[in-house]
């Protein structure tokens, strides 16, 4: 039986209080890519924060996308980004979802939030950000292109993966990572984090070929 449904118009949006209008719009979007930014400025400063807004931009390079809000308060994550060329991309799983939320919380800029919810700065190969060494797959990225949009003020940041670390055996023979697999987590708003559970793989589509699931 089909539920009824509510319809919320533009006008309502406008009328609505700031705080709701801000959940309500987060997440009807659907689930988000939800990762840890780790950065360091020049002074071997650290900051970590968490972001909803990680894009995938392309494959071949392969690039991903962060989009940052309007300069209102310090973005001390993106400064960092621009300043050293640097930083990593940190998956979050249900051990530190907490600590990860965490981040989100207006941190002065000598606070590392690293120290302030106990995770564990992690370096490897001579990278100069810190990973998140609890974090299950990491991305060493490296900045690439700034993009402003001037429609709401917020940037677009693009980077480059140099380096991917995640568990041997989430790696598939035809190049799937199974994040799955891996325990990470998606999101949705800005607060509600989720588990998922896969309901298929499916070939890939073509005209006049019936779609089949791949084990």
């Amino acid at each position: 039986m089909e539920k009824n449904q509510t319809h919320i118009s533009s006008s309502q949006l406008t009328d609505m209080e700031k705080q709701q209008r801000v959940h309500f719009i987060n997440s009807i979007g659907g689930f988000k890519s939800v990762g840890l930014i780790g950065t360091k400025n020049n002074f071997n400063q650290t900051n970590l924060a968490i972001v909803d807004s990680i894009l995938h931009i392309g494959s071949n390079p392969p690039l991903f996308g962060i989009v940052f809000r309007p300069g209102v308060v310090e973005r001390h994550t993106m400064e960092n980004i621009l300043e050293t060329g640097s930083y990593t991309i940190n998956h979050i799983n249900k051990k530190i979802h907490k600590q990860a939320h965490q981040t989100s919380a207006r941190y002065d800029r000598a606070c590392s939030e690293f120290d302030e919810t106990g995770l564990i700065p992690e370096y490897k190969n001579d990278f100069f950000a810190p990973f998140v060494k609890e974090s299950n797959v990491k991305l060493a990225m490296e900045f690439k292109e700034k993009i402003e949009i001037s429609i709401n003020n917020t940037v677009l940041i693009i980077g480059e993966v140099k380096d991917v670390y995640f568990p041997e055996d989430c790696l598939q023979k035809d190049g799937f990572l199974d994040i799955e697999k891996a325990a990470s987590l998606t999101c949705s708003g800005l607060d509600s984090y989720h588990k998922t559970t896969r309901i298929s793989r499916l070939s890939y589509a073509k005209a006049n070929k019936e779609i089949t699931s791949i084990i």
